[in-house]
């Protein structure tokens, strides 16, 4: 448990410890699906160079985390403290080794991962459950899809692929 006051309710709990991607979102931010590790009754999100993307969260100080459950439906969002875990530190020491054993297709050993992670500057953020969560009715009950964002990934539309050409009689 860490040091800075913790408050959650069973059904934030559980889901948590079911998590595999969270959608966290910063103010004045949009969601993002992120990729995340429950430990210690928190979601650890990494993101920087080499790791996931997440604009805004490493310098946040409080996020909304919406989790899904088992059928891929939203079952409950909650407002999150994120504090972020410094190189170096007892916290550091004892959680990012354990973050990084959870992260699946990288490179190299854990403790290389972790090095890595020190070197280039990545955040380890710590998201922890700070008031009253919305589940059940309180959900909004329309999907919340929104137009895509710009992106420079965008590919031209090419003809369809013909396998042979088709003669006429």
């Amino acid at each position: 448990m860490t040091d800075v006051e913790r408050t959650s309710t069973p059904l934030v709990d559980e889901a948590m410890k079911k998590a595999a991607v969270a959608w966290v979102s910063v103010p004045g931010g949009p969601a993002l699906a992120l990729w995340c590790a429950p430990l210690e009754g928190a979601l650890f999100v990494v993101s920087g160079p080499g790791e996931q993307s997440a604009p805004g969260l490493a310098d946040a100080t409080e996020a909304q985390v919406t989790l899904r459950g088992d059928h891929g439906g939203r079952i409950v969002t909650w407002p999150a403290r994120v504090s972020r875990l410094a190189p170096g530190t007892e916290h550091w020491e004892t959680a990012a080794p354990l973050v990084a054993a959870k992260r699946l297709n990288a490179s190299g050993s854990t403790a290389e991962l972790v090095e890595r992670w020190a070197a280039e500057g990545c955040a380890v953020n710590r998201l922890t459950p700070a008031g009253e969560p919305v589940a059940g009715a309180g959900l909004p009950a329309d999907s919340l899809a929104e137009v895509p964002r710009e992106t420079p990934a965008v590919r031209v539309t090419r003809k369809p692929f013909r396998l042979h050409r088709v003669r006429r009689r």
